[in-house]
């Protein structure tokens, strides 16, 4: 059984979105499966498809999401790359078997009645911060489900982020506005500020040149968010910057860094750096999801046709998996039972 934490009983009369960023649960499957060697019935490789079917399964289990959407990346344009030609160079390239499974994804779920978005030129990024846009404009709430740190900046009182990690879903976090300030230090809404300071070297954007996370996170909580900062070295040439942090270390301890780091700060490029990569690292909120919740049948909500599931499932070739599948994505969603009790 799942041992993934549920919300408290009488949450559940909020629906629930489920927003999966598809491509990162691809590749950690493709990684952690392709010693399986699983394929399909016409003998195509399906070990990364299985194994993020396995996980998202063991995540609906757990949540009973009314809705589910997947997030795929749009894998011939990038609008990022066009404005930035070295986002994400250095990873290593795509095993081909991983490709075709990436390509194949997004028909695999459309076949069984789940909703995907392969925004044009944008990125499973961008499905999780508008998913969670959504859920917050209709009266939902949001779980977005990822192996990436980037939709931490989406965590609020109504989304939460599952972090798959090593371990599986169940050893995964569940991240709270409360669990990631004990984590980073830092408040979610803080959070892409943090992550600009700090840069992101999987997706080749460097950092603000001597500004860790332990820094930025103890900048941002002790001085407020970098509106203020940048006015106080604009207008007083760090002073107030200075002082709180020195004030803090006096009171904690710590080591005194408030005029290095408004020297690092005010090191030519600086400011360059941290607003290019807010801009590169905003995920866009406003695309249309195509969810439409009080239509039932539509792609995307649940439950879904258990022959439907048969089949397209069934494909895959692992019996067990068919059988989970039908289970799970054939039953109502908590929040049903919730609002007939009530």
């Amino acid at each position: 059984m799942s041992t993934i934490p549920m919300p408290a009983p009488d949450d559940r009369s909020r629906r629930l979105l489920l927003v999966v960023d598809a491509p990162s649960l691809l590749h950690r499957s493709h990684h952690a499966k392709a010693h399986t060697g699983i394929t399909d019935r016409a003998g195509r490789p399906t070990w990364a498809l299985h194994g993020m079917l396995g996980q998202i399964l063991e995540v609906i289990d757990g949540f009973a999401p009314d809705a589910v959407i997947f997030g795929l990346d749009d894998r011939r344009a990038s609008v990022r790359a066009d404005f930035y030609p070295a986002y994400k160079a250095g990873r290593a390239e795509k095993d081909a078997s991983l490709v075709e499974q990436l390509d194949r994804a997004g028909a695999m779920l459309d076949a069984l009645g789940l909703a995907t978005l392969t925004p044009p030129g944008l990125e499973a990024d961008d499905v999780s911060a508008t998913g969670a846009r959504w859920a917050g404009d209709h009266g939902w709430d949001c779980v977005i489900v990822t192996s990436d740190r980037d939709a931490f900046a989406h965590i609020s009182d109504h989304t939460r982020v599952l972090r798959l990690i090593n371990g599986g879903v169940s050893a995964s976090p569940l991240l709270t506005p409360s669990r990631l300030v004990a984590m980073y230090g830092v408040a979610a809404d803080r959070y892409l500020e943090f992550a600009a300071l700090r840069g992101d070297a999987s997706d080749n954007l460097p950092g603000v040149t001597g500004i860790g996370e332990k820094t930025a996170a103890t900048l941002l909580t002790q001085v407020g968010p970098m509106a203020t900062v940048w006015a106080d070295v604009d207008q007083n040439e760090g002073r107030v910057v200075s002082a709180t942090l020195d004030s803090w270390a006096a009171e904690t301890g710590a080591r005194r860094l408030g005029a290095t780091v408004v020297r690092r700060l005010t090191a030519e490029g600086a400011r360059e750096r941290f607003d290019f990569n807010v801009r590169i690292m905003s995920g866009r909120d406003d695309l249309d999801l195509g969810l439409t919740p009080d239509v039932s049948g539509t792609p995307g909500l649940l439950p879904l046709d258990a022959e439907r599931i048969n089949r397209v499932v069934g494909f895959l070739g692992v019996e067990a998996t068919t059988s989970l599948a039908i289970r799970v994505l054939s039953t109502d969603p908590a929040s049903a039972a919730a609002r007939l009790d009530g």
